[in-house]
C-alpha cells in the first residue's frame, strides 16, 4: 500500500444520472491505477450485475466479449473525481474493493 492518507481529497464517486452509486476511498495507486475501498449505496444493486458480468469475462480470458460487458458501465455511469467528473474511465468493482484509470 502507498502512503495515501484517507481524506474528502481521496474520495471519488460513482453516479448513475444524479444517483449515487457509491464511493471509493482511494487508499493505494501504482500509475495509472488507482484502488481503494467501495463503499456501495441501495442505488449499486442495480449495476452489480453489470461488475459480476465483467469480472466473469476477465476471469475467463475472454476478451471477445469485454466491451459488451463493460459498454453498460461506460454508457450508464461517470466517475467523478475530488476536482469534478472524469471522461474515460476503466472500473472493476469487487466486493468492497474498487480498481480505476481515467
Amino acid at each position: 500500500m502507498s502512503s495515501v492518507h484517507t481524506s474528502a481529497e481521496n474520495v471519488w464517486r460513482l453516479l448513475r444520472g444524479d444517483t449515487l452509486v457509491g464511493t471509493i476511498t482511494v487508499d493505494d495507486g501504482d500509475f495509472p491505477w488507482l484502488a481503494g475501498r467501495f463503499a456501495a449505496e441501495p442505488a449499486f444493486e442495480g449495476v452489480r450485475p453489470w461488475f459480476e458480468e465483467l469480472l466473469a469475462v476477465l476471469a475467463a480470458d475472454d476478451f471477445d466479449r469485454f466491451d459488451a460487458a463493460y459498454d453498460p458501465i461506460a454508457e450508464a455511469l461517470t466517475l467523478v473525481s475530488p476536482t469534478g467528473p472524469v471522461g474515460e474511465f476503466l472500473l472493476y468493482i469487487e466486493g468492497d474493493e474498487a480498481r480505476f484509470r481515467c
